[in-house]
């Protein structure tokens, strides 16, 4: 399928020619204005992975460890920690004067209250939770892991950015069922979220925290490092049409966008004062993912089925255009390029694309025009784009096609249903991961077979799970590869999603912005010269 040219016109537009009332009134030097990825429409990072709601939660809340660019564990709120019993006993000192946003101290019961939130929602915490005798506070600055076992990812695990984050929440919000959106947004981290200017699908605001004491030493990398926010406010203006976006960030109206489609970073190239540059270094990948608890996708053959059809170049060219040099295919399911990424079991993904093949299969495995119902957003880029092709896709494949679209927000809160189709459920939909989040399976969300514990979508597949339990315990980084083969093999089987490519994304900046940290939307760091 051909990218659409739905925005190429509103692209050419001169900016002199839209309405000052449509976009922002120009930032002055202690104001950074931006158009994000997204709407944001939960404000509870623990409760949905949106990457929208994760960089939100950067922005408001602090973490124990952070991760830096080189995937090392860092301390954050942390001063350090101490690993005794031969590794069954760890003890976290919380570094002093650490402060909420309501001026209450960070203490060490409002940590284990958190982790203990997180651990129910995030894969690598699900497995602590299982090595864990007592997770308790020693006093008001220390936190002490009780262990069954050795949990050599502990420390990794709390550090690493992918979603849900293991964010620290004051102890009365960490008590909120973790299944249920937290409504309370106090946090300790560098900026205080503005509620009284909160308008979703409009307006959100962020103030600078003067409370906020960074890290003392060391440079800004991804999450770890000293998190100094040069800017008094940051102002998210929620404008959906990228043509608009565009000509606020030409103004100057607008200081950075973060997401703007190929066919607009082709007009941004030409303007001296924007700079065009990815936003991580590494690819993200797009999948297609399947409701395993309805049919027709809770039958195994029906996934297989679809293979045949999957063409990752029409995917990642949708969403980046048609340069192969900013897409990569041939991609299973971990980050291309790094360690335990393989070409294992990928036959059915990077052998000829037949149409008519998937449609036998589909026959062979039962499909009598059963509907399928594929739910996806308008308003947010790669899952917009990939969305399209694969509504072109299913249509070719001549099922019962039921193609909702709406808003990113919606999207997020829908697909967390689990009810089947009659009473508003969903079977498919797209959506992209950011790079360290598939860099292995210890977070890999979208990889684990635990059934009602899994990300939407619920697949059962024990098999993964017991390859995902042994990769914890491997020797060295040559078994784990190993294991990720084997785990490879089994998805592409089971096929808990099917890839659909990894891209290279851009993100737009006025050029006098200088200290970006590299990732995805970070705010510290990043300062007008």
């Amino acid at each position: 399928m051909h990218r659409r040219s739905l925005l190429a016109g509103a692209a050419a537009l001169p900016a002199a020619g839209l309405s000052a009332a449509a976009i922002a009134q120009p930032a002055n030097a202690r104001v950074l204005r931006m158009v994000p990825q997204a709407n944001l429409t939960s404000l509870d990072p623990i409760w949905t992975t949106a990457n929208i709601t994760r960089n939100h939660g950067f922005m408001v809340y602090d973490t124990l460890y952070g991760l830096d660019a080189e995937f090392r564990p860092q301390p954050q709120m942390a001063e350090g920690h101490q690993v005794e019993d031969e590794g069954r006993r760890v003890v976290i000192t919380l570094r002093s004067g650490l402060k909420f946003h309501d001026g209450e101290p960070v203490r060490a019961i409002d940590c284990v209250t958190s982790i203990a939130r997180w651990m129910k929602r995030n894969p690598t915490g699900q497995k602590l939770e299982g090595a864990l005798d007592e997770l308790s506070a020693l006093d008001d600055r220390r936190l002490q892991f009780r262990l069954k076992r050795p949990f050599p990812m502990l420390i990794g695990g709390l550090a690493s950015p992918t979603n849900p984050v293991c964010f620290i929440m004051p102890e009365r919000v960490a008590r909120t069922d973790p299944f249920q959106q937290a409504r309370d947004t106090t946090g300790s981290g560098p900026f205080r979220f503005k509620a009284d200017e909160f308008n979703s699908g409009s307006r959100v605001v962020y103030e600078r925290n003067p409370d906020y004491v960074p890290v003392p030493n060391g440079q800004p990398s991804l999450t770890a490092g000293p998190k100094v926010a040069y800017f008094d406010r940051v102002e998210w203006a929620i404008i959906t049409d990228a043509a608009t976006s565009a000509a606020a960030l030409q103004q100057g109206e607008i200081d950075w966008f973060e997401q703007p489609p190929p066919e607009i970073q082709q007009l941004l190239r030409r303007n001296r004062q924007v700079v065009i540059e990815p936003i991580d270094p590494l690819p993200l990948t797009g999948i297609l993912r399947f409701n395993h608890l309805h049919p027709p996708f809770n039958d195994k053959r029906m996934r297989q089925a679809i293979l045949p059809a999957v063409d990752q170049s029409d995917y990642m060219a949708a969403v980046v255009g048609a340069d192969p040099a900013l897409y990569k295919t041939g991609v299973g399911f971990f980050t291309p390029g790094t360690p335990m990424a393989s070409d294992a079991g990928l036959g059915p993904l990077t052998g000829p694309r037949s149409i008519d093949r998937a449609k036998a299969l589909l026959r062979e495995a039962g499909y009598t025009n059963q509907p399928i119902r594929l739910i996806g957003p308008t308003d947010i880029l790669a899952p917009a784009a990939m969305t399209q092709v694969g509504g072109d896709m299913f249509r070719r494949l001549g099922v019962n096609l039921d193609f909702v679209l709406t808003d990113w927000g919606t999207v997020v809160q829908r697909r967390a249903s689990r009810e089947p189709l009659e009473r508003g459920g969903w079977s498919v939909l797209y959506t992209a991961f950011s790079s360290f989040e598939f860099l292995d399976p210890a977070a890999h969300t979208p990889l684990r077979g635990n059934g009602a514990g899994a990300w939407p979508g619920w697949p059962t597949i024990p098999r993964l799970e017991a390859l995902r339990d042994a990769w914890f315990d491997a020797p060295d980084t040559a078994a784990q590869a190993t294991l990720c083969r084997q785990m490879q093999e089994v998805a592409m089987d089971e096929l808990p999603y099917i890839p659909v490519g990894a891209y290279m994304s851009n993100t737009a900046l006025r050029r006098n912005l200088t200290g970006r940290v590299p990732g995805f939307a970070i705010y510290w760091g990043i300062r007008r010269t």
